[in-house]
Formats: structure tokens, sequence, C-alpha cells
């Protein structure tokens, strides 16, 4: 396995536990991709995941930059054009799963969850 399927399935596997129902993974269009959809209650979400295995040059979740953010939100709009959603009318966020791999081999999750 990989390392990014790793963290993603290290991500899904957390945010199961914390309630969120698997909606799909890896949903991919020309604008970029969307690592795991998931719902939250009544909300949407879209959940971008970051897996470090060194900070030196910064957490995980510091690698969502703005232009990966874009990125991110192009391929919301995809999705949900492409499932008939309305933006307006379906709630939804965007979420960051970062993985870091601390040198005791002991994972830190770290979830943050945006409008």
């Amino acid at each position: 396995m990989k390392k990014g399927e790793q963290g993603e399935a290290q991500a899904l596997a957390y945010l199961q536990q914390q309630g969120l129902q698997l909606i799909s993974q890896n949903y991919r269009c020309r604008s970029g991709e969307i690592d795991i959809i998931m719902q939250d209650g009544q909300e949407l979400v879209f959940i971008e995941v970051k897996y470090r295995t060194s900070q030196q040059y910064g957490s995980a979740v510091e690698f969502f930059h703005p232009h990966k953010r874009r990125k991110f939100e192009s391929a919301i709009q995809h999705y949900m054009l492409e499932h008939q959603l309305n933006p307006s009318l379906i709630a939804h966020r965007i979420d960051i799963v970062g993985i870091d791999v601390l040198s005791n081999n002991n994972d830190k999750i770290s979830w943050l969850k945006y409008v």
C-alpha cells in the first residue's frame, strides 16, 4: 500500500469512528481530486488528506495551500454538478485531515473543519 493510500485509509477509519458516513473515495475530474466524500449529519463533507512522514518542512495540514484549495473547490463544483446537487441548497464543507508520522511510530491526526 502506498503512503497516500495508507494515509487515506487511516483518515477514513478515524472519521468513521467520529460518526461520519462514507459516500465516495478518490473522486477525480479534470480540475482536481477529492480524497474522501462523507456525510456528517445533514452536511456533505469533502475531505483532503495530507500524510507526512517528516515535519522538516511543516505539518501535514500546512500543505493545503491556496492553489491546492482552488483546485479542490473546482473539483467539488464538478462533483456537485455531476450529481445534480445545488451548492446553495446542500449544506457542505471542506475538511482537512493531516496525518503526521512521528518518530515514535505514533501518528498525530489533525482534523480541521472549514466552511
